[in-house]
């Protein structure tokens, strides 16, 4: 695995992906539907496993009926079915929700995905809190650490609707296993301009800095960092930003190359602190060249209300001035200049302490505050899509 060095010691952005979007964002479920329905065009053995998803059976089924397989709302079988089709030389694509796919059919992904090695793509939609309208029986903030474990999958999770077709192109190269995780609805795009080529393994640089790094995953954890890095460069402060879309394999080259170059870290996903983005990094920072790493990801309890998909990420601890507020709690502490740091950026004295309204831990940064709403419920029949 490579990455791109990078020398520069003022927060000059490799990309602008904050520009306002010229139309309406592409939602990850309709950007994946069109990629998959151009890939099996050129592949005859590509198959669309469904579970009541939605939309598969009209935009798939319509175009090629003989490849499209529903199974109904039974992840195990869709596993297990996906499996034996793979086992046959064939492609085969297994749809469900991210909170199903691994939670609910963990023993079947685990032995009859994953135990044999099979080609099955599995692509895991409403991942995170996405689907916070529908209350938390669909919120998934487990499935990365279980993901992670399972040796031999492969496992991205793209930040723009445009990094799909890509990643999707890339996954079906595969001669294992991948795990494919989506969002619910469109988020803005992180990408203004052309989208960096999609390398899997490879991290992708989106701001240089040499004072702290933010490491994100994920839509609108990306945003947040690199909002977080436009605040903080109006301080003075240099903010490296790293999109990382593949958690395993992982990128640990670019992560230990952060870690020697910059003063600490800040991890940004849509997860628990357990087991995901801010374990994987963590895990890399300790084995090469030890420096703070500070985790903006989902926690304490889960609000009892319905809120939108930022909102409940707010709420849980995920937002820009979380992610602020970790990187200037990392620059305060003890020997956060790296020697081989060669920033000569003039900057402000960072805060000592955080905003009232944020709780800052060595483990996860916390937003506090009540939230409002109507009371946590999901539709009672058939599945939400």
């Amino acid at each position: 695995m490579t990455t791109t060095e990078t020398t520069a010691t003022t927060a000059t952005p490799v990309a602008t992906p904050l520009s306002p979007p010229p139309s309406k964002p592409v939602g990850p479920r309709e950007a994946y539907r069109e990629a998959l329905v151009a890939l099996a065009g050129r592949d005859e053995r590509v198959l669309c496993l469904d579970s009541d998803m939605g939309n598969l059976d009209t935009s798939f089924g319509g175009r090629f009926p003989e490849r499209y397989v529903s199974t109904g709302i039974a992840e195990a079988n869709l596993f297990t079915v996906s499996a034996g089709l793979a086992a046959r030389g064939l492609r085969p694509y297994a749809h469900t929700m991210a909170t199903f796919a691994a939670t609910r059919a963990a023993e079947q992904l685990k032995l009859d995905v994953v135990g044999t090695g099979l080609p099955v793509r599995v692509v895991a939609t409403h991942a995170g809190l996405s689907a916070a309208h529908f209350g938390s029986t669909h919120y998934c903030l487990e499935d990365l650490a279980v993901t992670r474990a399972l040796h031999g999958l492969t496992v991205v999770v793209p930040a723009d609707a445009r990094e799909i077709a890509p990643a999707l192109a890339a996954l079906h190269e595969l001669d294992g296993p991948s795990y494919l995780r989506l969002g619910r609805s469109a988020t803005p795009p992180v990408h203004d301009g052309d989208v960096p080529p999609f390398r899997l393994g490879e991290a992708v640089t989106l701001r240089a800095g040499n004072d702290v790094t933010l490491v994100a995953c994920g839509p609108l954890p990306v945003r947040f960092a690199l909002a977080a890095a436009d605040r903080l460069a109006g301080e003075g402060i240099a903010a490296r930003v790293l999109q990382i879309h593949t958690l395993v394999p992982f990128d640990e080259a670019a992560v230990a190359a952060a870690a020697a170059e910059t003063g600490g870290l800040v991890t940004v996903e849509e997860h628990r602190p357990q087991g995901g983005l801010g374990d994987a990094v963590a895990q890399v920072v300790a084995a090469h060249a030890p420096r703070p790493v500070l985790r903006v990801a989902v926690a304490g309890p889960l609000p009892k209300s319905v809120d939108d998909h930022a909102g409940l990420l707010a709420a849980t601890g995920v937002s820009p001035e979380a992610v602020h507020a970790a990187a200037l709690r990392v620059l305060s502490a003890p020997r956060t200049r790296s020697r081989t740091s060669t920033s000569t950026s003039t900057r402000t004295s960072p805060r000592t302490t955080a905003p009232t309204t944020t709780r800052v831990t060595a483990s996860s940064i916390t937003t506090t505050g009540s939230t409002t709403g109507t009371t946590t419920g999901t539709p009672s029949e058939g599945r939400p899509s």
